[in-house]
């Protein structure tokens, strides 16, 4: 079996396990582990089919805790409760609040496709984001926020812009070409954490240029689709309007 039928498969019995979950339980929830790179997260499917509330996201917890935190807002859900976004709420993670904020529809096919699946391939439902606080009890927009847990939770409220998890200000490679008009084709996540954005295959290294990432973006908003490269792994597309394809890091293990 090729590794596109191996997807297919597995596919087709996640998008049944999703229908079978919310007819037996009223909702499904997606867990999806970290990588070196990005945070886990989870998210439910089925909420407001159901129980017409706004669906449900969280990240950056260890995975049987982002499921004991769904699971319980999807109980006071079933019971009757509506959860309200921008009130701080106990009883979710002993000792600490949480509270919820609304998504912005532009960051749902990065983190929930299999529910705009399950929505007729749409974004026209509400999905909150439930936000922890650090040990201090300081929320991610506040100053004094643990800066080391930065990365574990991005806030999809805002920064449609630059879906990026490092800061605008983060040092990137390109070349000159770039910026005289020819067309970003290939990205490169290296593995020691740097950023390369050329407009060729094999680029001309006397023309390479540092900018901040934040250029990058204004340059080609399209090259936030593939923010979520991993450490190690590369994209490419034929031409600026072509969709990204990518690999992870093929190195051989030692």
């Amino acid at each position: 079996m090729t590794s596109k039928e191996e997807h297919s498969v597995h596919d087709a019995a996640a998008k049944q396990a999703i229908l079978d979950d919310i007819e037996q339980y009223g909702c499904h929830l997606a867990l999806l582990a970290p990588t070196d790179y990005l945070p886990g997260f989870a998210y439910s499917i089925g909420l407001y089919k159901k129980f017409d509330h706004p669906e449900i996201i969280c990240f950056g917890l260890h995975q049987n805790v982002l499921g004991a935190v769904l699971n319980h807002a999807c109980d006071l859900i079933k019971a009757g409760e509506r959860l309200i976004a921008g009130v701080e709420y106990p009883g979710f993670l002993e000792g600490y609040n949480i509270l919820f904020i609304e998504v912005d529809p532009d960051f749902y096919p990065n983190y929930v496709g299999y529910g705009t699946w399950f929505y007729d391939r749409s974004i026209d439902f509400p999905l909150y984001q439930l936000v922890w606080p650090d040990k201090q009890h300081h929320f991610p927009w506040e100053p004094a926020f643990n800066s080391d847990w930065k990365r574990k939770q991005p806030l999809l409220d805002r920064d449609t812009d630059f879906k990026f998890y490092e800061e605008r200000n983060l040092g990137v490679f390109t070349t000159k070409k770039a910026f005289a008009g020819d067309p970003i084709l290939y990205v490169y996540h290296n593995a020691d954490g740097d950023w390369q954005f050329h407009t060729t295959e094999e680029p001309d290294l006397k023309d390479a240029m540092l900018v901040c990432l934040e250029e990058i973006t204004k340059l080609d908003p399209t090259i936030n689709d593939i923010y979520h490269l991993d450490y190690g792994a590369r994209a490419w597309r034929a031409s600026r309007e072509a969709e990204w394809e990518w690999e992870e890091d093929t190195k051989e293990e030692e």
